[in-house]
């Protein structure tokens, strides 16, 4: 969203649609836009009455404004541009050049000044994963967004593991692989069989584990609602088998996949 000022006003409605429906979390980035995302949620927030404390707002930071100097002036750009007092979760969008030391420092330091609430990353592998956990706070990280969906299972060789037993949550993006999934003959038989869609299928395999949060994006309200049916679907040990058959769990040596 935010790319296009011509339709600015379709996805302020489309947002508010899904507050109103029940969505609590939304993601976002300075990235997506080039801030142009923020803005429209923060256009959307302003037509919500008291509903900001009811939501969860992720947003994500560039890599080159990740110094410890850089990291503070940038969230609060996003501050701005969202109209809130906090983000209540900030992530390091990808690795860049800035230490991850500096990055997690500015970070603790946005968290103490109440400017965020949590902190993560995004498209971490195990190794980075491990190397973050070794700086001082690195343990404070909450997630981890990735990419992650049916046919992009990678995260299981070593990543979700790993996180598990740290208690760090993943979030998956691209949670429909770019639609490519919904046209899959095995997620439509599933489907068909449960009187839903195969998007609602897809997505109710990510959210049968607790700990994976699933970002499905969409700039229609037919689209919202959608995505909120896929709350009520549930997946039987038969169904996940025939998943994992049609979409095999990955080799242990499974490397990092990014859109």
């Amino acid at each position: 969203m935010g790319e296009a000022r011509t339709i600015r006003k379709q996805e302020v409605a489309v947002l508010r649609h899904a507050i109103a429906a029940g969505i609590t979390l939304i993601d976002t980035a300075e990235m997506y836009g080039d801030g142009g995302a923020e803005e429209v949620l923060g256009e959307a927030l302003r037509g919500t009455g008291g509903e900001r404390d009811r939501l969860f707002i992720v947003s994500k930071l560039y890599p080159w404004n990740a110094s410890r100097h850089d990291t503070k002036v940038a969230c609060e750009r996003s501050l701005k541009r969202l109209g809130t007092d906090r983000i209540d979760l900030y992530l390091l969008h990808w690795r860049g050049e800035h230490s991850l030391a500096d990055t997690v420092s500015a970070f603790e330091e946005l968290k103490h000044d109440g400017k965020i609430r949590h902190w993560g990353v995004s498209n971490f592998d195990t190794d980075d994963m491990r190397e973050l956990y070794a700086v001082t706070d690195g343990s404070n990280c909450a997630t981890n967004q990735v990419y992650y969906n049916l046919a992009r299972r990678w995260p299981e060789a070593s990543l979700l593991p790993w996180q598990r037993e740290r208690g760090i949550s993943t979030m998956a993006y691209s949670p429909l692989d770019q639609g490519k999934l919904i046209n899959r003959p095995s997620l439509a038989s599933i489907a068909a069989r449960l009187g839903v869609t195969p998007s609602q299928v897809a997505l109710a395999w990510l959210m049968h584990e607790k700990d994976v949060v699933a970002i499905p994006k969409s700039s229609r309200i037919e689209g919202v609602d959608e995505i909120l049916g896929a709350r009520r679907v549930k997946l039987d040990v038969a169904d996940i088998a025939l998943l994992n058959k049609a979409f095999p769990p990955p080799k242990s040596n499974a490397s990092m996949e990014t859109t």
